[in-house]
């Protein structure tokens, strides 16, 4: 028994070590900053040639890390992009799912609306940095963004009466 408490108290601090290790520095190379941070989940290729690097928290996570790289493979950003900011600067009928998905990183759930004919994803986040809410991303069947709801996350809401 003494064996598995000291076995997790060691796994907790060594995932706390990652939680909280200082940000990477503009200017790493992408060898760097993955011996730091790990593997990300996703790579993508903007149109300018950059690369993309998202460090997600996973489906119950609020928060995306998302790193840049210029073409020489140094690190030009590190943001986490799952704010009010980011979200506001969607634009309707003219963002679509890859550029979303370069954006944001991969969503918490996804979900297909019939009678409107829409797909929606839906990313967990800190809305002003306090309250547990999820913006909602509704995506045409040509993949264009047409519409956003941010609302109260429903994990996070409280259980009432016998249902």
């Amino acid at each position: 028994m003494q064996k598995l408490i000291i076995t997790t108290i060691f796994f907790l601090l060594l995932g706390a070590c990652t939680v909280f290790a200082p940000p990477p520095v503009p200017g790493q190379s992408m060898a760097a900053v993955e011996a730091s941070r790990g593997q990300p989940g996703a790579r993508f290729t903007a149109p300018n040639g950059e690369t993309i690097a998202e460090y997600g928290a996973g489906a119950f996570g609020q928060f995306t890390w998302m790193a840049t790289y210029g073409a020489d493979g140094r690190l030009r950003s590190w943001e986490q992009v799952l704010t009010d900011e980011k979200f506001a600067a969607v634009k309707l009928g003219q963002d679509n799912k890859d550029s979303i998905l370069r954006t944001f990183g991969h969503p918490a759930e996804t979900m297909y609306l019939s009678l409107r004919d829409l797909e929606v994803w839906s990313y967990r986040y800190k809305q002003s940095g306090v309250w547990n809410s999820m913006m909602r991303i509704h995506f045409s069947k040509d993949g264009i963004v047409r519409e956003m709801m941010s609302g109260p996350d429903p994990l996070y809401e409280e259980k009432r009466g016998f249902f």
